[in-house]
Formats: structure tokens, C-alpha cells, sequence
């Protein structure tokens, strides 16, 4: 589904990463480790076009993205991706049910239509009791789960998620942790997972190492656990 091939960005005289390249096959949950600065979230961004890299070529399902316009690649981004984030960044000024709804609007779906699948999203993620909370009114786990409710309204092909439980306590994380294997199974979906978290990290496909902007293990297709 990815193929990514010899990555390179700078920002400044910073060089974060370095001819980086890796695949990424359909249903498979990907997690890409590594200290601070190893130019993770760097990588994930690029794949996710929300960065252009200085060099090299990001492929989905055999399109070159770096040959997409950005009103394109905003188009391509609301369809066929999903973002999921370590501070969740819901609007604190609305709902549960009008924060999921948000990229279904943004697509020019019918508004029916898009508090339907909200719901049933969030009634799936176990928060039919909160269509009409905010943010503020929901636990961090709560708000997280609408940020994956969020990620999934517009039926996406590939979830980004940079830190998703980095911000949960262990109960939560763990919650997060089953739903995602569930996602996978239910809805086909391919993960891509920036995380400092080992057990997340150690119940996905494939473990990604980085450090100093380079891939330094490329994983295995059992995955493998962590270095101690």
C-alpha cells in the first residue's frame, strides 16, 4: 500500500531524516520506534503528506504523491487517510458527534448522512452516551476514541497515528491498544504507529527502528520486541 523511497528532510541545517525507505502492506499494523529526534514523527508526516520531502518519492498503492497538487493532496488526505494524535486536538467548542463529523462536512457529505455513520462509530467505540458532550467533559481515554472515531468517518484506507496512548493512563492505553488490532480485523484497515510505548509496539505486524533520521532495523514480519 506505502512504499517509501529514499526519504530526506532538512529543516534549517537540521538533516532529520536520511535516505529513508520502507514498504507498508494493506492490513498490516506498523510500529515505527525510536528515541527523540530519530526523525519518527518527521517520517510519519511525510508519509501522511502533511510534509514534502526535500527528496525522494512516497508511493500509495502505486501513485506518486509527490506528483499531487496541495489541493489534491488535501483531497486525497480528507479521503483516503485518517490522523490520529497524542493530545487528541478535538475543538473544544463542539460535540463528540460534531468533532467526528467534521471530515465527513469537509467531504461534502450529506449531514444525514454523516451524523449516522458518526454515530454508529461512536456507538461501536463504546461512547453513545457522549454525542453530545464535549471535550472538556470527557476522560483523556473518552476523547481519544472520538479522535479514532474521527479518524475512521470517512472510511480511510490507512490510519496515521503519531503517539495515540502517549498521553492515556495504562488502563486506557491498553483499551486503545485492543481497539486498534480491532480495527484492523473489522475493518481492514492498515496502521502506521509512531510510538515510544512497548507494548503497543510489541503487539504490532513489524517493529520500524530509528535513530538519527535512519532506519536501523526493518523489521520483521512476525515482529520483534524491543531492545532493553
Amino acid at each position: 500500500m506505502i512504499e517509501a523511497r529514499s526519504l530526506y528532510k532538512s529543516f534549517g541545517e537540521v538533516q532529520v531524516l536520511k535516505d529513508v525507505s520502507f514498504e507498508v502492506k494493506k492490513g498490516e499494523v506498523v510500529a515505527i520506534v525510536g528515541k527523540s529526534g530519530a526523525g519518527k514523527s518527521t517520517l510519519l508526516h511525510i508519509t501522511g503528506t502533511l510534509e514534502r520531502p526535500d527528496k525522494g518519492n512516497i508511493f500509495f498503492d502505486g501513485q506518486d504523491l509527490n506528483k499531487l497538487s496541495n489541493s489534491k493532496l488535501s483531497e486525497f488526505r480528507n479521503q483516503s487517510l485518517g490522523f490520529i494524535f497524542q493530545f487528541h486536538h478535538l475543538l473544544p467548542e463542539f460535540t463528540a458527534l460534531e468533532n467526528v463529523c467534521i471530515p465527513a462536512f469537509i467531504k461534502k457529505v450529506d449531514r444525514s448522512k454523516a451524523e449516522k455513520r458518526a454515530k454508529e462509530l461512536l456507538d461501536y467505540l463504546g461512547l453513545s452516551h457522549r454525542l453530545t458532550h464535549k471535550p472538556k467533559e470527557m476522560s483523556g481515554g473518552e476523547q481519544q476514541r472520538v479522535a479514532f472515531a474521527r479518524a475512521l468517518i470517512n472510511q480511510p484506507a490507512l490510519i496515521l497515528a503519531d503517539e495515540p496512548t502517549g498521553n492515556l493512563d495504562e488502563k486506557s492505553a491498553n483499551e486503545l491498544h485492543d481497539l486498534i488490532l480491532k480495527f484492523r480485523t473489522d475493518l481492514n484497515l492498515t496502521f502506521i504507529l509512531v510510538t515510544h510505548n512497548p507494548l503497543l509496539a510489541e503487539r504490532c505486524d513489524r517493529i520500524i527502528e530509528m535513530a538519527a533520521g535512519r532506519i536501523i532495523t526493518p523489521g520483521s514480519q512476525e515482529g520483534q520486541p524491543l531492545p532493553h
